[in-house]
């Protein structure tokens, strides 16, 4: 495993809709594996593959509750509304309140390519649309509600 670097707000990739995973094999392990040994290495608590400069809809997530990989994922259901703050690796330093669903259905396969549905509410929820959106070129400040300053931010 490897931890890769993230890729900063400004570099196009961030802005291109990732392609989907047609191979599983152990190039796709391995990214995965990276993608999770980098995402805990930088206090994430998602990232998706274009972060890491490689545009494949993969998305690796963990709330404190154990890794969650995506593998071409879908939402196919969403319910409630909650507004929270959101920030990411690809903008260090910056925060803003966004508007998501409360309860989010998601349907993916795993890293053998086996057709999943995962359930999240709360937190999860905002992992799964926040990283979701990654894979569609959509920064969570494309939809955010309003930054907030420095002094807003809990250290």
């Amino acid at each position: 495993m490897a931890i890769r670097n993230v890729v900063k707000e400004g570099d196009n990739v961030l802005r291109k809709k990732a392609r989907p995973v047609t191979e599983f094999n152990e190039r796709l392990h391995i990214l995965l594996d990276d993608m999770a040994e980098t995402m805990y290495a930088t206090n994430g608590v998602g990232l998706a593959a274009n972060q890491v400069g490689v545009l494949r809809r993969i998305v690796v997530i963990d709330v404190g509750e154990g890794l969650i990989e995506l593998i071409n994922p879908e939402i196919i259901e969403r319910k409630g509304s909650q507004q929270e703050v959101e920030g990411c690796l690809s903008c260090p330093g910056e925060y803003g309140i966004t508007k998501r669903p409360m309860y989010v259905k998601v349907k993916a396969q795993d890293r053998d390519g086996v057709e999943r549905i995962y359930e999240g509410e709360g937190l999860l929820a905002r992992c799964f649309c926040h990283e979701i959106d990654h894979l569609e070129g959509i920064l969570y400040k494309d939809v955010v509600i309003r930054m907030l300053a420095p002094d807003e931010i809990e250290a």
